[in-house]
Parts: structure tokens; C-alpha cells; sequence
């Protein structure tokens, strides 16, 4: 049995002090939450209606028994089909890491994986690289989201579950770039989960979907869940849609590893959670402590990271959750092992992320009320943290661009504060103002939250998306380069065919044709290439997302083709200065056009904008 799974007296020691300093000292409340439904019922129902949200099914837990389980709204609008809480069955999305990590550790119990041993111990048809020499990549990285992988999701499933690929061949093919030394920095990592079912494949000689339903969901009664592609027949009739207002998205399947393809339903959830609130023995005995412990902090002033689950705290109450968001589909588990209650939520439809962090905010608030130590401002010039921070999850495809316009802005003001914009999860509060607590640590106004700078560029803390760290970038700047390139190639486009008319109806010859009509194809295949992106994921997203489309293929072909284009725009700039191509005025336009066209395709290849379909 490794050493490993058991909390350290330090470990324990430093997490009841947190407890203690954030709750002010106060015990913990205590209560059996029968009234629950009474509260569910009042919000979630409001949440469908403001948010155009099909619908939900909510589980909660305490005392090693459900209080509460109830759908609401449709699982099917056109079949008016209702939310069912222990048949209606959701895509798990990234709410599946938490088997995957319960399954991990049990082959940890039993000696067949070790948390802190180099992954290529295990794998025998292919290796991961040797990146970083002497800083090899664990099972305890996998599982905290820091084995510093790059993250791709673009093109990752498959509408027919039958054509998915096997996880080993997921892992294998699919091997990202490792972009930073493990253990040094939290980002969100698919792939690391990928690995680690495949790792649990390796020491048990199961595959996934079988190992999760003997030893995880059999034991736990857990029937209306499965990991199999294709799924039983039994519950392909029971499954929910996902929805995009009243639009269905089309039903997809990934490695059910990290979490596109397996399906839950609300009361299996509700099982689940008892048991790991308990230590169940059917789970092998510890495994939900281990979960619930801090095993990775960005900064020890801030939470950080179980096993597969992400630490956070409210009213000096601990939580561990874990969210999962897919097109059409968005859940959040949360779990307070002190008070031995979990909350689970999942909602049909988007913009519903925020609803599921409400809703858990809401029980929270009522039945566990607090006060948190509210630490002593301090004074200090904070203008060394201002600047535009954007997401450590590095994206290894074109997703990568979200980057630009999904960036964190921190602006210094001079009396020890700092406000921050894009760090908030609640779209209604995308501004938070923050107090200089303590060195590069502050905590928010009005608020529980707390955020810190290292001192290096980089910003733990805030809650933009799970399991996330923000360093410093020149994003702002290539946001700026991007709407400049997208003006010149709208004006361009337009106006070098009105010129060309002009010329020809007055008669004066076009001299150097060729030159005006690349740049007049490069504008063309780079407003090709912008309207695909719109279309497929920027203004209404897709099922392109996970499946790719013919639509998006064809903008990336154009957006790598105008790549190229824009290399002879610049050389024919440079010819018509050499050889005196037209008069002042048509080079100079000519040569803005060409340096403007460069500084967009130079951002659009660094955000893999340009290149391979999906890499």
C-alpha cells in the first residue's frame, strides 16, 4: 500500500489551521439538510427560466445519506420529455476525471501504480518524451492537473461511438507537446487524464470502460451510468440532449478518461458522493480522504488540488468539486468533507455554467453559514502587478486563440488595491477590486475570494476556469493587431475593387496588376477564414468544437493559405519601393497594407491560427 495515500500530520495539521483561520475559529455547522428541497426548488426553477435552460437534476447528500434528488424542466423539448433525477441520464463531461482518478488510486492501494514513479515505468508501446531531463512526468501530475502538457480538445471525438478510437490509441497518437517542467505550474490538462485511464488500462490489464464498471460503478449500484462506446441499450432511450437554447447539439463521444463519451445520471451521482464522503471500503478504504487533501498549491496561501478534484472554500468551509462542460451539457460535484454533504448538479443547456456555481453557493450559504477571517489591509505600490494576463492552459490547436480575448486585465490603483476584469466566473460581475493583504497576496472586496503574484509574471487564484493559473502576456497588444488586420483586409477588400473600377472607367492603365490582386486574395481568404471561425465556434458554437466541420477546415486551409500570400504582399511592398512601382501615394497604402496584413498573420500563427487542420 503507498505511503502516499495517507494525509501527512503536517498535511492534516496545515489543513485544520485553514480551516480554523478562515472560519474565525467557529465549528463546524451541523445540520441534516431536509428542508434542501424547499431552497432547489426555488432557485433552479428561476435559473431554466432566466437562462433559456431546458433543464436539471440536483442530488444532494449529508450524513452518509441523499436528503435530496429532483429533475426539472425537459430532457427532450421535442419529445416534451421530463427530467427524471435517477433515469435521465447527461454526458458526464469532465465530471468522468473523478472515476478516473478513484480508479487510479485503487491500483495505487494495491501496489500495481505508484503515484510518484515516471509514467514510462508503464508504458511499453511508446514513451512520453524526455522534455525536461530528470523532471519525468507522475501519476501525481496526472492527476493535478501539472505534468505541463499543451491541451487539445479540437476534433477530439466522434459522432459515431463505434468509430472511436481505443484509449491506447488516443494516448499514443495524440501526444502533445510538453510545455513546461511538471510540478511547477497548474494548468488544466485533458490529456494528462487521457494517460492516466490508460495508465489504470496498463496495471490492471482491463480496458477503462470494464475497469470503472467493476470495481466503481457495480459495486456502488451505480446502473444508470456508463464509460461504453457504444452505450447499452438500456440507456441510449433515458439520455437527455443538450441543448443551445432550443437547438440539440448532436451526441459525441471522446476517451472516456477525461470525459466526453460516459453518461451519469443525478442519483448515481448522489451514490457516489456518500461513498467518497465515507471512505466507502467498496472504494477501497481511503480514497475519497486522499481526493479531499491538498496535494498541489500554486501559492500555500491559496487552496489548490486534490486528486481529480479541485480545493476551494467558502464561509471557512472546505469544498473539493469538480465541474464538467461540454456543448450542451454542464455540471459541477461538490463536496465538504467536514460537514459530510455533497451537492451535485448538471443542466441541459448553455449559460449554465454560472447556474451550477450559484446553486452550490446558495446551499452553502444557508446551511453552512460563516464569516471569514478578514485579513488586515496593507498599503503598497501594486503597480508592478498590473498588465494583461492570459490562461496557463496552453492549447496545443487552434482553441489557442480563445487566449486573446479571454485574458485577464490587472489594473494598480495607488492606496494598495488592484482591480481585476476577466478573473470573475458571473458574467453580471466581470469587475472584482482586490486589497493588498500581505506580499503579492490579495484578497477581494466584498468577497471570499483570494488571488497572489509570485513576484514572475504569474497570478494564481480567482475562479475564471477550474484549475487555473494566468501569467503575463502581450496578448492586449495582439488583440490589438488582430482588429487593425481585420480593418485593413474589410477596407482592402471592398476598396481595391472599387478602385480597380475607377481606373478602368477613367481609363488609366493598371500598372503592376498582379500585386494588388495578391493582396486583394489574401483579404478575401483571411474574411473566409474569420467567417468560419464565427460560425463554427466564436458566435455560435458548434459541434465542431469536438467534431471538427467541413466549414472549419476549409477557414484553416484559407487562413494557412493567406499565411503564405502575405509573405509576397510584403515582397512585392518592398519591389514597388526598389523598382519605383506607382506613385508615392500607392506605395505608401500598399506597404501600410502589407506591414498590418504581417503583424495579423504573425499573432495568427503564434494562436495556431495558420497550419494543421487540428494541430
Amino acid at each position: 500500500m503507498q505511503k502516499a495515500l495517507f494525509p501527512s500530520l503536517m498535511t492534516a495539521l496545515t489543513t485544520a489551521l485553514l480551516v480554523c483561520g478562515l472560519s474565525g475559529g467557529a465549528a463546524a455547522a451541523s445540520t441534516d439538510l431536509e428542508d434542501v428541497g424547499t431552497l432547489v426548488d426555488q432557485v433552479v426553477p428561476a435559473q431554466l427560466a432566466a437562462h433559456g435552460i431546458p433543464g436539471a437534476a440536483v442530488t444532494v447528500v449529508s450524513g452518509g445519506r441523499q436528503v435530496f434528488s429532483r429533475g426539472y424542466g425537459y430532457a427532450d423539448l421535442a419529445g416534451r420529455v421530463p427530467v427524471d433525477a435517477a433515469r435521465t441520464g447527461f454526458f458526464t463531461a469532465s465530471t468522468a476525471k473523478t472515476f478516473t482518478a478513484i480508479a487510479a488510486l485503487q491500483l495505487v492501494q494495491e501496489g500495481k501504480l505508484d503515484l510518484r514513479a515516471d509514467v514510462n515505468t508503464y508504458l511499453k508501446t511508446f514513451k512520453i518524451e524526455n522534455t525536461f531531463p530528470g523532471r519525468p512526468v507522475t501519476l501525481e501530475h496526472l492527476l493535478t492537473h501539472t505534468a505541463g502538457f499543451a491541451d487539445s480538445v479540437l476534433g477530439s471525438s466522434w459522432e459515431d461511438p463505434g468509430a472511436a478510437e481505443p484509449l491506447a490509441e488516443v494516448v499514443k497518437n495524440g501526444r502533445p507537446e510538453r510545455v513546461r517542467p511538471p510540478g511547477t505550474v497548474l494548468a488544466y490538462d485533458n490529456y494528462a487524464y487521457n494517460l492516466a485511464g490508460y495508465l489504470v488500462e496498463v496495471a490492471s490489464g482491463r480496458p477503462f470502460a470494464e475497469y470503472v464498471r467493476s470495481r466503481i460503478l457495480g459495486p456502488l449500484g451505480m446502473v444508470g451510468t456508463s464509460f461504453k462506446a457504444p452505450l447499452p441499450a438500456a440507456l441510449l432511450g433515458t439520455l437527455a440532449r443538450g441543448y443551445n437554447g432550443d437547438v440539440p447539439y448532436k451526441r459525441y463521444y471522446g476517451s472516456p478518461a477525461s470525459g466526453t463519451g460516459p453518461v451519469t445520471t443525478a442519483a448515481d451521482m448522489g451514490r457516489l458522493m456518500i461513498a467518497l464522503l465515507g471512505d466507502d471500503p467498496r472504494l477501497g478504504g481511503n480514497v475519497g480522504t486522499t481526493m479531499m487533501t491538498r496535494h498541489y498549491t500554486q501559492d500555500e496561501r491559496l487552496p489548490g488540488m486534490g486528486y481529480g478534484l479541485e480545493e476551494t472554500a467558502r464561509n471557512g468551509r472546505r469544498i473539493f468539486s469538480k465541474g464538467g462542460d461540454i456543448n450542451g451539457f454542464h455540471h459541477v460535484l461538490a463536496l465538504l468533507p467536514d460537514q459530510r454533504t455533497g451537492v451535485y448538479a448538471v443542466y441541459n443547456g448553455e449559460d449554465s455554467t454560472a447556474a451550477a456555481a450559484e446553486l452550490v453557493d446558495r446551499i452553502v450559504d444557508r446551511y453552512f453559514p460563516g464569516k471569514p477571517e478578514q485579513p488586515r489591509p496593507v498599503r503598497g505600490d501594486t503597480s508592478a502587478y498590473a498588465g494583461t494576463y492570459t490562461s496557463t492552459r496552453i492549447r496545443g490547436d487552434l482553441l489557442r486563440f480563445g487566449a486573446l480575448f479571454s485574458n485577464v486585465t490587472v489594473e494598480a490603483a495607488g492606496d494598495g488595491t488592484i482591480t481585476t476584469t476577466g478573473l470573475s466566473r458571473d458574467p453580471a460581475r466581470p469587475v472584482q477590486t482586490w486589497q493588498l493583504v500581505g506580499p503579492g497576496l490579495f484578497a477581494e472586496r466584498g468577497g471570499q475570494e483570494r488571488i497572489a503574484f509570485d513576484g514572475h509574471g504569474l497570478l494564481a487564484g480567482g475562479h475564471q476556469e477550474e484549475a487555473a493559473t494566468f501569467e503575463r502576456s502581450a496578448a492586449g497588444l495582439h488583440v490589438w493587431l488582430v482588429y487593425a488586420g481585420l480593418a485593413a483586409f474589410v477596407l482592402a477588400g471592398l476598396g481595391m475593387p472599387v478602385a480597380a473600377l475607377v481606373r478602368r472607367l477613367r481609363g488609366r492603365p493598371a500598372r503592376h496588376r498582379a500585386a494588388w490582386w495578391l493582396a486583394w486574395l489574401t483579404c478575401v481568404l483571411v474574411l473566409v477564414f474569420a467567417y468560419g471561425l464565427a460560425v463554427t465556434i466564436v458566435i455560435a458554437p458548434t459541434d465542431a468544437i469536438f467534431l471538427g466541420s467541413p466549414l472549419l477546415t476549409a477557414a484553416l486551409i484559407a487562413s494557412s493559405t493567406a499565411f503564405v500570400l502575405s509573405g509576397g504582399v510584403l515582397a512585392c511592398s518592398a519591389g514597388a519601393w526598389w523598382k519605383g512601382w506607382w506613385g508615392p501615394a500607392g506605395r505608401i497604402s500598399y506597404t501600410a497594407f502589407a506591414l498590418v496584413s504581417a503583424g495579423f498573420m504573425a499573432v495568427a500563427y503564434a494562436y495556431h491560427m495558420v497550419g494543421g487542420v487540428f494541430g
